[in-house]
């Protein structure tokens, strides 16, 4: 019975210092489930916050990477158009180049149609007629002239042996006047 006295003492004294302290221990609940609720606010912010500062750190990751891909392709489009500019460069000295191989090209071709063969066949084959009309024209001419010298020739010695008889005839006219003029 001792102990069921002091149980119900325990009890007894339980139950006074409940009703005592129950009003502190109910605000300490309270104020814990408050604290207990609080924490779990600022648990969910922060959670809030973490997944922000997360996706704005993704964000920014991905940023940063396009940023990096657009970095390298910036390098690699300078580089590529720093070797576009050097071979247009040098596609410029080739075209100059050719250019005046072109022209001189054209010079050759200019002075090879001054010489048309064709053409060139065509006035041989012309002066050629021309050449043999005037190789028979002179031949004749040759002939006829050949005739002329002979036909003068002839004339000439026709001439000498006339202006001879002539001279006779003045010798014996001469002869026969001076006879006479002696006669007389």
């Amino acid at each position: 019975m001792l102990t069921a006295n002091k149980l119900e003492k325990i009890i007894e004294l339980e139950d006074n210092l409940r009703s005592e302290y129950q009003a502190k221990l109910d605000n300490a609940t309270a104020e814990a489930a408050r604290y207990q609720q609080e924490l779990a606010d600022v648990k969910l912010q922060l959670q809030a916050t973490i997944d922000k500062q997360l996706e704005t750190i993704t964000d920014l990751s991905d940023k940063a990477t396009a940023n990096q891909h657009t970095e390298q392709r910036n390098r690699e489009l300078t580089n590529r158009s720093e070797k576009l500019q050097d071979e247009a460069a040098s596609l410029k000295k080739r075209v100059k180049s050719l250019q005046k191989d072109l022209a001189a090209e054209r010079q050759r071709i200019s002075e090879l149609t001054q010489y048309d063969a064709p053409k060139m066949k065509k006035n041989l084959d012309a002066n050629k007629k021309k050449l043999a009309e005037k190789t028979t024209a002179n031949e004749l001419l040759q002939k006829s002239l050949n005739k002329t010298k002979t036909e003068n020739a002839e004339l000439q010695r026709k001439v000498q042996e006339l202006e001879s008889k002539l001279a006779e005839y003045d010798v014996e006219e001469d002869s026969a006047a001076t006879g006479e003029e002696e006669a007389a």
